[in-house]
C-alpha cells in the first residue's frame, strides 16, 4: 500500500505481538460461534449485526499488521538535508547523523526515526533507566497493545486506528456476550457434544475477563494518545518536559490530526487500507527534543 516495510528483530516483542492475535483469534471465532451464529439462525438477531463484527475485526487486524511491519520513519544513513532548512536539523549524539528536530534514537531499533511517539512493546522494569540514558519508553502507556514497532510519524495513525478498533471490537463482544445471557431469547437448538457448547460457561468468562481487562488498558491508551496529538505533543516529549505553551504556537485540533493522518478528509481518517500522505509541516512548529 505504498509503504516500507519494517521487521523489528526482537524475540520479546513478537510474544507481545503473538499474545494480541491470540486475544484477536479467540473472540473472533468463538464468540460467533457461541453467541452470534446461533441467535441468528433463531432469528433473534439480524445478519447485519455478524457483518458489523467481522467487519471490525478485519479493519482491527488490518491496522495491526500495517502498524507492526510498516516502517514507522526510520531516517537513512545519508539524508538530504533541504537548502534553507538546515537549521531545523541536529545531530543525533547516539548515531551520529543528522535528524530533522523532533526525531528521536530508538535503542531499541538502532536508529532515529522521525517524530518518535515511543517504542512499543516498553518495559516498566526498564522504563526508569531508558529514560534517564535516552528517554526512549512512553511512561508505560503501552502496557495493552503491542506492535513490536516504533510508533512514529508514518505508522501513528496506524496506531491510533488499532487502539480505536480494538476497543470498537472489545465493547461490541462485551455487549454480546451480556446480551447473551441476560437479554437474547435462550438457544433451543444447541448440538451438546460441542466442545464450545460444553464448556461455554468457562469460555465466555474468559472471554469476558480478557475483553474487560483490554477495554480498561485501551482506553487509557487511547485518551493519552488523543491528548498528545491534540496538544502536538508525543510522549517522548511529555517526559522530557520540552513542550511548554510557549515553545511554539498552538494549533487547530483539525490540523494535528490532520499532520498525523496525512489527509484533511476526516472519513479517511478510519479507513487503514489507503496510504498516507504527508502534509508538510511549517518549521516554526518544530520543536527540540
Amino acid at each position: 500500500m505504498g509503504l516500507r516495510i519494517h521487521f523489528v528483530v526482537d524475540p520479546h516483542g513478537w510474544c507481545c505481538m503473538g499474545l494480541i492475535v491470540f486475544v484477536w483469534l479467540y473472540n473472533i471465532v468463538l464468540i460467533p460461534k457461541i453467541v452470534l451464529f446461533p441467535h441468528y439462525e433463531e432469528g433473534h438477531i439480524p445478519g447485519i449485526l455478524i457483518i458489523i463484527f467481522y467487519g471490525i475485526a478485519i479493519f482491527c487486524l488490518v491496522a495491526l499488521v500495517r502498524a507492526s511491519f510498516t516502517d514507522p520513519g526510520r531516517l537513512p544513513e545519508n539524508p538530504k538535508i533541504p537548502h534553507g532548512e538546515r537549521e531545523f536539523w541536529e545531530l543525533c549524539n547516539k548515531c551520529n547523523l543528522m535528524r530533522p528536530k523532533r526525531s528521536h534514537h530508538c535503542s531499541r531499533c538502532g536508529h532515529c526515526v522521525r517524530r518518535m511517539d515511543h517504542h512499543c512493546p516498553c518495559w516498566d522494569a526498564v522504563m526508569e533507566e531508558h529514560y534517564l540514558e535516552e528517554s526512549s519508553c512512553s511512561l508505560g502507556y503501552c502496557r495493552f497493545l503491542w506492535i513490536n514497532n516504533c510508533v512514529g510519524e508514518d505508522n501513528h495513525w496506524l496506531f491510533l486506528q488499532l487502539c480505536f478498533y480494538t476497543e470498537l471490537l472489545t465493547s461490541y463482544a462485551l455487549m454480546f456476550s451480556f446480551c447473551h445471557y441476560y437479554y437474547f431469547l435462550p438457544v433451543k437448538k444447541r448440538n451438546l457434544d460441542l466442545f464450545v457448547v460444553r464448556h461455554e460457561l468457562a469460555i465466555m468468562r474468559l472471554a469476558a475477563f480478557m475483553g474487560i481487562t483490554m477495554l480498561v488498558g485501551i482506553t487509557g491508551l487511547f485518551y493519552t494518545q488523543l491528548i498528545g496529538i491534540i496538544t502536538d505533543t508525543t510522549s517522548i516529549e511529555k517526559m522530557s518536559n520540552c513542550c511548554e505553551e510557549i515553545s511554539r504556537p498552538r494549533k487547530p485540533w483539525q490540523q494535528t490530526f490532520s499532520e498525523v493522518f496525512g489527509t484533511r478528509w476526516k472519513i479517511l481518517w478510519f479507513i487503514p487500507f489507503r496510504q498516507r500522505q504527508p502534509l508538510r509541516v511549517p518549521y516554526h512548529f518544530a520543536n527540540h527534543v
